[in-house]
């Protein structure tokens, strides 16, 4: 059987084995704030939950939680009890995003699934309300943890999973640079219904040209003065 991503062993060795890597353990994310030049991340609080709500309130329909496993929040009182107890897990550790143009916070991101034996990270929980969808401040808050994963942390891996049905996450994925490994057909139960689950990655060794290409279409000069983008973001 042809594996889609073939390892590469360690040319030394019989049986062959994967090439050796610095086993040093990663340290752990703190809880603390990211800012950026359109947004910023704050560790997320219960003080964030009218907020969250409010931009909630613009997909009636829930839409935005389709693919969660949590969600839509029918009351204010419902999102509090979420986001309370979703702000006191350190894995998945999550943040709110705070778009400068807004000044709301108005979704969340979390990094997960954390295993710094392994320097294995994930970016997940990602939740964006309406007015955040498709904007250079949800780039960017993705940047930020991915940035903060690789280069402040060292992880060796980040990988990104999402419901194989849910077509905007995978497109998101492939923009940001992260490279499709596979999928686990019906691997969980969500809200009653089989999910598939689709795999993606970035390793160490290819983030400093995704990074850079992601930073360079973040710059100032590249949006118009109503926050549109001048050139895509093409992998």
């Amino acid at each position: 059987m042809e594996l889609l991503h073939p390892p590469i062993p360690d040319p030394a060795t019989s049986p062959p084995v994967g090439r050796a890597v610095d086993a040093t353990p990663r340290p752990l994310p703190a809880r603390i704030p990211h800012r950026g030049r359109s947004v910023d991340l704050e560790p997320l609080h219960i003080r964030h939950a009218a907020e969250l709500f409010e931009a909630a309130r613009l997909d009636p329909e829930g839409a935005s939680f389709a693919y969660l496993a949590y969600g839509p929040f029918p009351t204010l009182e419902a999102m509090r009890g979420f986001v309370a107890g979703f702000a006191a897990t350190h894995d998945p550790m999550a943040w709110a995003i705070r778009p400068h143009r807004t000044g709301t916070a108005d979704g969340w991101l979390t990094l997960m699934q954390i295993e710094p034996a392994h320097a294995h990270i994930e970016l997940g929980n990602i939740w964006f309300s309406p007015r955040l969808q498709k904007t250079r401040a949800a780039t960017e808050a993705m940047y930020l943890l991915m940035r903060h994963a690789m280069e402040d942390l060292g992880y060796r891996r980040l990988t990104w999973k999402c419901n194989a049905l849910n077509a905007p996450s995978i497109r998101a994925a492939r923009r940001l640079g992260f490279t499709y490994e596979g999928t686990l057909r019906d691997v969980a139960v969500v809200k009653g219904r089989a999910r598939s689950t689709a795999w993606f990655s970035i390793l160490a060794e290819e983030w400093p040209a995704i990074g850079q290409r992601i930073a360079a279409w973040l710059e100032d000069s590249n949006f118009d003065p109503d926050g549109r983008a001048k050139r895509p973001l093409n992998p």
